[in-house]
């Protein structure tokens, strides 16, 4: 999979050493974003310009060990500089070909005082962003390590704006509200999730998040004494220590995507372009596409339907559905809040029985899934983690002889070392035996589709699930995600609810829940998201016939290339993705209505039929109705849409 042809190259530096002491510059390909770092009284500090402009400042860098601390006494070594173009592809993602060209270098650091540890401080700038990983060399008399702190400053201005999700521990499903404030309003020590978006005064926006994350603690941010500074998640059972592992190792990547662009940071490929090359050998086998999860319409099936439940028949329907129109997966889940696996727990938390190699009576799951194939449509399954965990060998040998496709994984709820392992190790054994993964109650994405591209999808975020328990979603928090979660890549929603009702009239509900917003909106979310096993959600007959499926049946999930020609934080935001010689559009918007304008500038040369969805005139009190029209469009062309107070607007671009 990996195309690249290393350019790297070794530079003796013409400085005198002592200049170089003083400060280590490593600036982007276009000269815009510069690095810098520097020892001040043998400690490390960094800084961070773009355009000139200072975004980070005085920031340290150090690590806590068992052993001792690796902060003070630091002596540096010559740094060596390099240069790549590299080039590859992803199987799953936003982009299929990604060329990048970046420049690096490797400042290695050595204390002078017992225990003289060596670290190798690597920074790498793109045009779109920096980053910086500590690698931890194996030593004569040190073999293994344990890591207390990673304690990176990220010394943003006061009145630098911060847009983020505030957890109250480590141990969480990822899932909650967005908030908004300036730097200095945060509170002391509360979590903050990533990837978090800073906005510098200046209008430069600065997305943290992490990249290659494996064998080591997931990092979260935190307010301490008025500094923005990295946490490490705790592994189990403890407080203090957060990694341990032999040498070699190294840190993941901590990731700054910087633009006064913000749409810059949603088209980059930092994210993937840091993660290790696939590890798949053959990838013929991963095909993403649409499914459906019919737990969250309640399992609805027609009256006419003979004994539904956890059986043939009730799967057959939603086969059936998939079949007809040509959504790729369909979803075994459970009935009646029993999942479809044998378990003496009690509301899906695994008891001590819990056998996920067992469907429960009546459940003959080899028959689901050759009548699936025979109508072209894979089926994959729900597990409750620990449940699949316990027996993940034999699960899986069983699911590849019954035949599935893949699975969600579910309640991780994690993200210390141990469960970062655990997740790698899934995503192996499941690659063996050509099944891909779905994870739910887990942590952001830190590249993995392109190291494990069987990886279609992971939630860690709060999403139309809670419309069956709550008030709901609102259009305001949707249009938070493709600035913050969304820039660690693939977010999954439970998409697709087809009855969207005005906000007076809106009740909780468990089986067809109701929905906020436009149907416009709902539509432009599977554009707007970047997801590669998008959800149809809704109930068979809720779908068919309606306004607007036809877009659901044609967008596709993965994509060759992204744009973002119109976006403004916590307003609207309009995507555009390109899939083969077409473009999808999705635009979606906050409680007020507006106009946008999307210029089309990003199409190749050439004529295209354009199906633009609208929000109709009376969407305030019937907001499923949308109004479609077809238009001939070229690249010199701009759409100007209405959108409605929660609304949206989807366009699919064909090329003549």
């Amino acid at each position: 999979m990996k195309l690249t042809a290393k350019l790297f190259f070794i530079a003796s530096i013409i400085f005198p050493y002592s200049i170089i002491a003083q400060n280590i510059r490593l600036a982007s390909p276009d000269g815009a974003i510069v690095f810098s770092f520097r020892l001040t009284n043998q400690s490390a500090f960094y800084n961070v310009t773009y355009k000139g402009k200072t975004i980070i400042e005085n920031s340290s860098l150090s690590l806590k060990f068992s052993d001792g601390d690796f902060v003070n006494n630091l002596r540096l070594q010559k740094p060596i500089y390099g240069e790549d173009d590299e080039k590859y592809e992803l199987v799953v993602g936003k982009t299929k070909t990604v060329n990048e060209h970046y420049k690096e270098v490797t400042i290695p650091l050595q204390q002078t005082v017992t225990p003289n540890r060596k670290i190798n401080f690597t920074v790498r700038a793109f045009n779109d962003g920096v980053a910086f990983r500590y690698n931890f060399p194996d030593e004569q008399n040190k073999h293994s390590f344990i890591l207390t702190d990673e304690n990176n400053a990220f010394n943003f201005s006061g009145k630098t704006i911060v847009r983020t999700l505030f957890l109250p521990n480590y141990t969480s499903s990822h899932e909650g509200p967005y908030h908004t404030l300036p730097v200095s309003d945060v509170k002391e020590d509360t979590l903050m999730d990533l990837p978090t978006l800073f906005e510098t005064p200046e209008h430069i926006f600065v997305g943290v998040t992490e990249s290659d994350l494996l064998d080591y603690a997931g990092m979260y941010l935190i307010k301490e004494h008025g500094m923005i500074r990295s946490k490490l998640s705790p592994l189990p059972g403890q407080t203090e220590i957060k990694v341990k592992a032999n040498l070699p190792h190294h840190s993941p990547w901590r990731v700054l995507l910087i633009s006064d662009r913000v749409g810059a940071l949603i088209e980059s490929n930092i994210v993937t372009n840091l993660a290790e090359p696939c590890r798949i050998k053959d990838v013929s086998w991963i095909k993403p596409g649409k499914t459906t999860f019919p737990w969250w319409n309640g399992n609805v099936v027609p009256d006419t339907i003979n004994a539904p439940g956890n059986n043939f028949v009730t799967n057959k329907y939603y086969i059936d559905f998939c079949a007809r129109n040509h959504i790729e997966y369909h979803s075994v889940v459970e009935y009646g809040l029993h999942e479809w696996y044998t378990n003496d727990g009690a509301g899906f938390v695994p008891g001590p029985n819990a056998d996920v190699t067992k469907p429960v009576p009546g459940l003959d799951m080899k028959q689901i899934c050759d009548y699936a194939k025979s109508q072209g449509v894979g089926i994959r399954v729900w597990v409750y983690w620990t449940a699949l965990y316990k027996k993940l060998d034999a699960a899986f040998d069983q699911f590849e002889k019954w035949g599935l496709d893949g699975m969600m994984v579910d309640f991780l709820d994690r993200d210390d070392q141990e469960m970062v392992n655990i997740q790698t190790e899934i995503l192996e054994k499941a690659a063996a035996h050509h099944l891909h993964i779905q994870f739910h109650g887990a942590y952001r994405p830190t590249g993995m589709n392109r190291t494990y591209p069987n990886e279609y999808t992971r939630e860690g975020t709060r999403n139309y699930e809670v419309n069956k328990w709550s008030e709901g979603l609102f259009a305001d928090h949707d249009i938070y995600m493709p600035f913050t979660r969304m820039l660690a890549g693939s977010t999954d929603y439970h998409l697709g609810g087809f009855r969207a009702v005005p906000d007076s009239l809106f009740i909780t509900q468990y089986t067809r829940p109701l929905m906020r917003g436009t149907r416009c909106h709902m539509l432009a979310m599977y554009v707007v998201l970047e997801n590669y096993l998008a959800m149809v959600c809704d109930y068979p007959a809720a779908y068919e016939g309606q306004p607007g499926f036809e877009f659901i049946k044609e967008v596709p999930t993965v994509w060759d290339e992204t744009k973002v020609p119109s976006a403004k934080v916590e307003e609207y935001v309009a995507i555009a993705r390109k899939h083969h010689d077409d473009w999808y559009i999705g635009a979606i918007n906050n409680h007020e209505a507006r106009q946008i304008t999307i210029p089309l500038n990003f199409l190749s040369d050439g004529d295209y039929v354009a199906e633009i969805y609208t929000d109709a005139s009376d969407v305030r009190t019937n907001p499923n109705n949308l109004v479609k029209q077809i238009k001939n469009l070229k690249k010199t062309d701009n759409i100007t849409v209405q959108m409605a107070s929660g609304g949206g607007t989807v366009v699919r671009l064909l090329k003549k």
